[in-house]
């Protein structure tokens, strides 16, 4: 079976890296123990999508680079993972990764909006 792009998947990941304790204070992330089956793929589409970086990405030892601190951050809260899955849903199911990425930033700043009269376009 050919691989599969899992959104979910990817960003179960990146949670689940933030929270790995690091033994460096470069931020080096060691995801291997926490692998499941079809990780290297996710972990390679993510170190493509700029998400992750280092050498040994594809074995679960990587940095989340700052896009994937960005992307993170617009995907941790539930409501608005949903929010973002159910457009991409309506929409056919088919989006990239920039799509997904601009569609949970675009729904955070409307949240964040909410709250401040600041417009953050």
């Amino acid at each position: 079976m050919r691989p599969k792009r899992d959104y979910d998947r990817i960003r179960t990941i990146l949670q689940e890296a933030s929270e790995v304790p690091s033994k460096y204070d470069d931020g080096l992330v060691e995801f291997g123990r926490q692998m499941k089956p079809g990780d290297e793929y996710q972990l390679y589409l993510m170190h493509d999508a700029g998400l992750i970086e280092g050498n040994g990405y594809k074995s679960g030892i990587f940095f989340i680079t700052n896009q994937g601190h960005d992307f993170l951050d617009a995907i941790r809260d539930e409501g608005l993972w949903q929010k973002t899955k159910d457009t991409v849903s309506e929409t056919g199911g088919n989006a990239t990764l920039e799509i997904v990425k601009a569609l949970a930033i675009g729904f955070l700043k409307k949240k964040i909006a909410q709250h401040t009269d600041i417009d953050l376009g």
